[in-house]
């Protein structure tokens, strides 16, 4: 027994996935590329690690205290890992102008990490997909990348959902409308992104709190609690004040999003305006967007808005840019609980498992499967000397839908016996036939 042992376990927030659960990840991720692609997004690959320069002062206090700060031994440049996709989209607008032309349509599937208080749903590292549109102020582009989300959501099978919009210049304009002042702009912002959380009173309790005037909170709280059908709550902003140019902005621009939508034939069941909803990042400046299933309550799955200053930090002139994440941890997740993933995932890549009989019957088994795999039927060879009993228990604890056999008795006639492991049904075949017979029966399990 060895004197050296090793507690094999993970840091916190992080995890592994085993062969079962990266097939209905890759499931996943394959329709969003998919949707991506229909949507004319191209793909993008930025490194783990950033200049620390390039990550901090653009998020917020509260959300840079989460980034993970990286160094190694006699490193001058001080590092540190993504803590999104965002930021490292500008810089890369602001390092390659050659190379980029706008409008500029990237998507990037890729891991952050973020040293948040480990829980159900909320890991310090996770994937995020992202799609965003340099170099278009228009509308058109907000609704781009809602349809984006509509299309992904529908895709995938999820029955119910809707994204919520809202606009950054709506609430700075209900702040300025309510006389709170510019400085307490933030509290403001912070306080009504817990709205789900804590309700009306909670927010009305915590923004006095934080030393915003009774009177205003009150006047702000109800502007931002005014929900009507459709558009109808837009009017009630415009009637209260809509001589605010920032309301003016925010009003129109919302107004302009929604008829691109239709246009797009996203129906109004989708989306919904709710001027409870912040997004807490510090770099939005127009329309944001939030994607919840409510029934269940099941919270977020997709968040982002338009952000046309960020850009502007790494080049001469900044490019209006929009763009949404998918909460792709949080769906992957939902796919089970709501049972979403189709039958033909749940198992194995494995289309056929080629068994060996025994040692004399190895060399035709192995070509068996060289044969199969050059056709693009995704094998599995027995590989060490095992009883034929067990071969037949492996394969089926892996889900592999066709064992082949090939004794010495099929090798004597040319043919190859296909076990059907979901019936037992048994299909002999001549050797030259095998390939179409797999495809016939793989035809018929789909």
């Amino acid at each position: 027994m060895s004197n050296v042992k090793i507690q094999p376990r993970l840091p916190k927030g992080m995890r592994d996935f085993l062969p079962q659960e990266m097939l209905k990840r890759n499931y996943v991720f394959d329709v969003v590329r998919e949707v991506f692609h229909l949507y004319g997004f191209e793909p993008l690959q930025t490194p783990v690690l950033e200049l620390a320069e390039i990550l901090m002062g653009k998020y917020g206090e509260d959300a840079e205290k989460l980034i993970y700060h990286a160094q190694h031994p006699g490193g001058k440049e001080e590092l540190a890992l993504r803590y999104d996709l965002t930021v490292p989209l500008a810089r890369i607008i602001g390092q390659y102008p050659a190379e980029i032309t706008l409008p500029f349509k990237r998507y990037q599937l890729s891991p952050v990490w973020r040293a948040e208080r480990p829980q159900r749903g909320r890991y310090r590292e996770f994937y995020q997909c992202d799609v965003d549109i340099v170099g278009i102020a228009d509308m058109s582009a907000d609704a781009e990348v809602i349809g984006v989300v509509v299309s992904t959501l529908k895709k995938l099978g999820f029955p119910q959902f809707v994204v919520k919009l809202n606009n950054r210049k709506l609430l700075t304009a209900i702040g300025q409308y309510s006389g709170v002042p510019d400085s307490q702009l933030g509290d403001l912002y912070r306080s009504v992104d817990k709205f789900d959380k804590i309700g009306a009173e909670g927010v009305r309790k915590e923004l006095v709190e934080r030393g915003v005037n009774g009177d205003a909170v009150a006047r702000m709280m109800d502007l931002i609690v005014a929900q009507e059908p459709g558009l109808g709550s837009l009017d009630v902003l415009e009637q209260a004040m809509g001589n605010i140019p920032a309301a003016q902005e925010g009003i129109r621009e919302l107004r302009e999003l929604a008829g691109f939508l239709e246009d797009m034939y996203i129906s109004q069941e989708d989306y919904a305006v709710d001027f409870t909803m912040v997004r807490g990042l510090g770099y939005y400046t127009g329309p944001i967007f939030e994607t919840v299933i409510e029934e269940p309550n099941l919270g977020s799955v997709s968040g982002g808005g338009r952000y046309d200053d960020l850009v502007g930090l790494f080049r001469k002139e900044s490019a209006p840019t929009t763009g949404v994440s998918l909460g792709i941890e949080r769906i992957i997740d939902l796919m089970d609980l709501l049972n979403l993933y189709p039958a033909e995932i749940i198992g194995t890549v494995v289309q056929v498992f080629v068994s060996v009989f025994d040692q004399s019957t190895r060399a035709e088994s192995t070509k068996l499967a060289a044969e199969l795999r050059a056709q693009g039927i995704n094998v599995e060879l027995q590989l060490e000397e095992r009883k034929l009993g067990r071969q037949f228990q492996f394969a089926d604890r892996k889900h592999i839908p066709l064992v082949a056999v090939l004794g010495p008795e099929e090798i004597a006639q040319g043919a190859v016996k296909i076990k059907r492991l979901s019936d037992g049904e048994e299909f002999t075949v001549q050797r030259n036939e095998v390939t179409t017979k797999v495809r016939e029966l793989l035809g018929a399990k789909a």
